[in-house]
């Protein structure tokens, strides 16, 4: 009898672990970018990078129209189950061009879609925009504009880390990345990414990261996402 009751038991407590184990798995995701851009200031909205192989964020030495702010988006819906609670995320990005010392570069929750065309410079000074484009005063060159110059995001700062040297960083996992990653998922449509907004209160500042478009993948930017169901 005693050798029955410590079998179930047995049988018990390696059930409850089964479940407690479902129920608390993790599993991690790295995906590269759906699309992004350069937001390049222009009052005309004749410039962009759709295709450029790098993202620049913060301002140049250029004596007017010097501030470059990125735009990134990842398709979450695409590639985590729906339902899944998100518990982590971190943004790792490869810094290839570094002329501004150490500068800190906040991640903003974008609030309009926006678009990725055929321009390609390989520099900061961008290409003649092309249909589909997002620009300074577009988000969808040449017919869909911003509501405010430079796009349209949310004050609150969803993540911050300091960049310097060339070299990959990441932005943590904070409460307001979780969100913003869990909102994407709960609602697709609503899924515009995140702006890289740098210093622009001087010049020759500017950060040049790695794009999705460069032919090294492993300097294309990465987001790392833990999820359970």
């Amino acid at each position: 009898m005693i050798k029955q009751l410590h079998s179930i038991f047995l049988a018990l407590l390696v059930a409850i672990f089964c479940l407690v184990t479902a129920a608390t798995a993790q599993e991690s995701q790295v995906l590269t970018p759906s699309k992004d851009n350069t937001l390049i200031e222009d009052a005309t909205g004749s410039l962009s990078n759709g295709q450029g192989t790098l993202l620049f964020v913060g301002r140049t030495n250029q004596p007017q129209d010097s501030i470059r702010r990125g735009v990134i988006a990842f398709d979450i819906a695409k590639n985590i189950p729906k339902g899944s609670k998100i518990t982590s995320v971190t943004l790792t990005l490869t810094l290839q061009k570094s002329p501004g010392g150490n500068q800190s570069i906040e991640l903003h929750k974008l609030l309009k879609d926006w678009g990725e065309g055929t321009s390609n410079h390989p520099g900061g000074r961008g290409d003649v925009s092309t249909l589909g484009d997002a620009t300074w005063i577009h988000n969808l060159y040449d017919t869909q504009f911003w509501s405010n110059l430079g796009g349209d995001f949310s004050s609150r700062i969803s993540g911050v880390t300091v960049v310097g040297d060339q070299g990959n960083y990441t932005w943590q996992s904070t409460e307001q990345m979780v969100k913003d990653v869990q909102d994407w998922l709960d609602n697709p449509d609503q899924n515009f990414g995140w702006l890289l907004l740098g210093n622009e209160t001087e010049s020759r500042t500017v950060k040049g990261f790695a794009s999705r478009e460069t032919i090294e993948s492993s300097a294309q930017p990465r987001l790392t996402v833990i999820s359970k169901q």
